[in-house]
């Protein structure tokens, strides 16, 4: 069982709170036909690609550099005194994904600090995503095509790429940062950083990204206790489940947990609703986890009709699938 959670003290959770004194119960019988679909899901590997352990490496600083996999490679005929480039990617993607020059690339790359602080600026309150390599770095390599596949999928997030070893003032752009081994991703907002990653794979960089991104429109994000009642309200009506996504910010299991909240959100929309709050956002939502008795996080609370019909505690896939489906009365054997 892959389930984590952040604070591990396996304290049975107290009587749940309750919105409202009504209480009632619906299930929507047509969500049978969904199970197929999560059975899939369930079996479904993250990624069809084989990844092995990720490992980090030294950031040394070169002068000369072969910059291959990133630059569009020169088309003609290798003489006998030349040697073919010093990277391949290894990772299965296509010609085109491979060439980083192409027009409908948004992984930026930058030269410098003035470029960096630059892009930073631009991007506003977007997350910014920021991988730190070198040219001799195959793990940079490896997850660089990734990087790129996230980029064409996360519209709303900003992508750039740092080559450590490029020349003296990306080796000082590393230095300000403290970038001392790559791959090293880093992410921002507002300029300030918000979390970072070293010699990480696919799956975690897909969820960082996911999970930092913050503007998903298939889970509502909430900022504050006000937010959570008014989700409560509006679903009265069409007494749809809520499911809410407590956690924190730097919370691995949270983090690792929400691409799983985030594509249930998608195939059960109409169905049940998702939405999620970071306590440790502000003092509204601290209160809030405190009012809940949220004491081990990622805490999912069920909601219907106003009432807290139940929680579950901890980021196993199978189980919060399983504690979704019992929610909406849906018998799984």
């Amino acid at each position: 069982m892959n389930d984590q959670r952040c604070g591990y003290n396996h304290k049975k959770p107290q009587d749940f709170h309750s919105f409202s004194s009504s209480s009632s119960s619906s299930s929507i019988p047509h969500l049978l036909a969904t199970m197929a679909t999560f059975t899939t899901f369930l079996s479904k590997p993250p990624t069809n690609i084989s990844y092995s352990t990720p490992q980090i490496t030294p950031l040394q600083f070169h002068h000369t550099l072969n910059l291959s996999i990133f630059t569009k490679p020169k088309h003609h005929p290798l003489t006998k005194t030349q040697k073919p480039p010093l990277f391949v990617t290894n990772a299965v993607v296509s010609p085109k994904e491979k060439d980083v020059s192409n027009t409908d690339e948004r992984v930026k790359q930058v030269h410098s600090i003035d470029e960096f602080d630059e892009a930073l600026r631009s991007a506003k309150d977007k997350l910014v995503v920021v991988e730190y390599a070198a040219s001799t770095s195959q793990q940079s390599r490896k997850i660089y095509p990734f990087m790129v596949d996230l980029s064409r999928t996360c519209n709303d997030v900003e992508f750039l790429l740092v080559m450590g070893d490029e020349n003296e003032k990306t080796k000082a752009l590393c230095e300000r940062e403290k970038i001392e081994k790559v791959p090293h991703f880093s992410f921002y907002k507002s300029m300030e950083i918000i979390h970072e990653e070293e010699g990480i794979g696919p799956d975690v960089l897909e969820g960082d990204v996911l999970y930092y991104g913050d503007s998903h429109s298939a889970v509502v994000q909430l900022h504050s206790r006000d937010d959570v009642e008014k989700l409560i309200e509006d679903h009265k009506v069409d007494h749809q489940l809520i499911v809410l996504d407590v956690g924190l910010k730097h919370c691995g299991p949270c983090v690792k947990v929400y691409p799983t909240v985030l594509k249930l959100s998608r195939q059960m929309d109409g169905m049940v609703v998702f939405a999620r709050m970071n306590g440790d956002e502000n003092d509204s939502c601290m209160q809030f986890l405190k009012d809940m008795n949220v004491i081990e996080v990622p805490t999912f609370l069920f909601i219907r009709d106003g009432d807290i019909k139940g929680r579950y505690v901890g980021s196993g896939k199978g189980e919060l699938i399983g504690e979704i489906l019992r929610y909406q009365g849906v018998r799984v054997t």
